[in-house]
């Protein structure tokens, strides 16, 4: 028996890295996890491994570069399940995988900024209903250390493009999305973090690691599972330490402009 028994987990991009990482810590725990990746073979494939440690695993599919995928993974979680005790929102791309130019999600939106923040605002929102009857309930955001301010002029980068600043803006999203849905969510009985989990991990998108897994993991894990953290919400941490993110996310505004932009962008 572990300390989670009693909690579903879903995890995005849980088929490698740090989501595979962290759906293996909380099995251990004892926790349902909802497995999610693009690719069948690959999420059966993690799935057959977390059963392997006496877990309960779900797969979900999804392609994050599509926002009509992202409401079908959405609608099918509400189907299908009768609670949603965390959301972990850890799938992304890098600044130059799957490439450095700049490139488009099916929806024509810029790729990093579909794929790291925009596919999980959306499923955010769609999980909220869910997430809200499942009470005491957390969304973590796994964001970054790199952080670059939105320039609402244009946020989609159709000028000035580099990878390095796509990936930077959009984690700096998923921030300004933390704060700004903390203050809608206060007193729901949910609560929403970020963290940057470690800096250079072993993973598919990170040429030159600096440091481990495991320290990702643990960091990640905390924010999903620490009785401490029951009510802390709208908070960015390096690790396991709170830190000040990039000013424009205290900047109500900048906020205000990227939730419209989102709304606008998702079609809402």
């Amino acid at each position: 028996m572990g300390d989670l028994d009693s909690k579903v987990i879903l995890i995005t991009g849980a088929t490698d890295g740090l989501g595979r990482g962290i759906a293996h810590a909380l099995a251990k725990r004892g926790a349902t996890l909802l497995v999610h990746g693009r690719s069948a073979k690959r999420a059966e494939a993690v799935a057959l491994d977390l059963r392997s440690m006496g877990a309960t695993v779900r797969v979900y599919l999804a392609d994050l570069a599509s926002l009509a995928e992202v409401r079908h993974l959405a609608g099918e979680v509400l189907a299908n399940e009768a609670r949603l005790h965390v959301l972990v929102n850890n799938a992304g791309i890098g600044s130059t995988v799957p490439t450095a130019e700049r490139a488009q999600s099916r929806d024509g939106i810029e790729l990093r900024f579909a794929v790291n923040y925009l596919s999980h605002y959306l499923l955010t929102r769609e999980l909220l209903p869910l997430l809200k009857r499942s009470r005491p309930a957390r969304i973590v955001n796994v964001s970054s250390a790199g952080q670059a301010k939105i320039d609402f002029s244009d946020p989609l980068l159709e000028r000035g493009y580099t990878g390095v600043r796509a990936y930077c803006q959009s984690k700096l999203a998923q921030i300004l999305h933390t704060v700004d849905l903390a203050g809608e969510l206060d007193g729901s009985g949910v609560t929403v973090n970020a963290l940057h989990p470690a800096t250079f991990m072993p993973t598919k998108i990170v040429p030159n690691p600096i440091s481990t897994l495991d320290e990702g993991v643990d960091a990640t894990v905390r924010l999903i599972a620490d009785p401490a953290l029951a009510h802390v919400s709208g908070k960015y941490f390096d690790g396991t330490e709170q830190r000040q993110a990039d000013a424009q996310a205290d900047d109500p505004g900048a906020r205000a402009k990227l939730r419209a932009l989102s709304e606008q962008l998702v079609g809402a």
